[in-house]
């Protein structure tokens, strides 16, 4: 557990550093509307090479939908039962701290659509202006939601065989998820970096708190 916190903190540290580094490292106008991002080189280069695939950025607002979809089944098990407990002492501790990860997520979102690093390397369709890039949100949904079913799974599925698949889908779709995030091109690559490092922070903790629980 001490393992998983020190990790934890560690990709946490490594992503206020990128904050840091991109606020204030080779930043130039290189963004829609001359928006300013940092490590402008190697973030257009890599832009460059890509160029914008918008089949891909669809695929990957399925995959969005479906880590929501999942994150309202878990709610919607809590809520059963503390309904039918009566008390949130009633309800798994798993989905209790399954929720206060899903409302930190949803923080995370809104102070960086709020604090803004950087923006999109394109203006998105229907959009008229540039939108807030860093982190990757879809990164850290997917990553964070999907990686903390697997986590989970053992617990709600009795049968070992069926957890496996879940956690083996839930693995494929983070990792095409993340891969056509970058592929699509509606984002810097220092954006789906810091979406992975917070993710990992993240997930990190979690795991940490669901060893602490197991040990209770």
């Amino acid at each position: 557990m001490k393992k998983k916190l020190v990790l934890s903190a560690l990709c946490f540290a490594l992503f206020a550093a990128l904050i840091g580094v991109v606020s204030t490292v080779d930043v130039a106008a290189i963004g829609p509307q001359e928006t300013k991002v940092g490590l402008s080189h190697l973030n257009q280069a890599v832009h460059d090479a890509l160029g914008v695939n918008y089949t891909l950025y669809n695929i990957t607002e399925y995959i969005g939908y479906a880590a929501i979809l999942t994150a309202l089944c878990f709610a919607a098990l809590g809520a059963w039962q503390l309904i039918r407990g009566r008390s949130l002492a009633k309800v798994d501790r798993a989905l209790l701290m399954l929720g206060v990860l899903y409302v930190v997520l949803g923080v995370l979102y809104v102070f960086f659509e709020k604090f803004i690093v950087n923006y999109r390397p394109v203006i998105m369709p229907d959009e008229t202006g540039p939108e807030a890039s860093f982190p990757s949100s879809h990164t850290m949904l997917f990553t964070v939601i999907l990686g903390s079913t697997a986590l989970v799974a053992g617990r709600y599925i009795k049968r070992a065989e069926t957890a496996l698949l879940v956690r083996v889908i839930c693995v494929v779709a983070i990792t095409v998820g993340v891969l056509f995030r970058f592929g699509s091109g509606v984002h810097w690559l220092t954006d789906i970096i810091g979406g992975l490092l917070i993710s990992a922070a993240l997930l990190l903790g979690f795991s940490a708190a669901l060893d602490k629980s197991k040990a209770a």
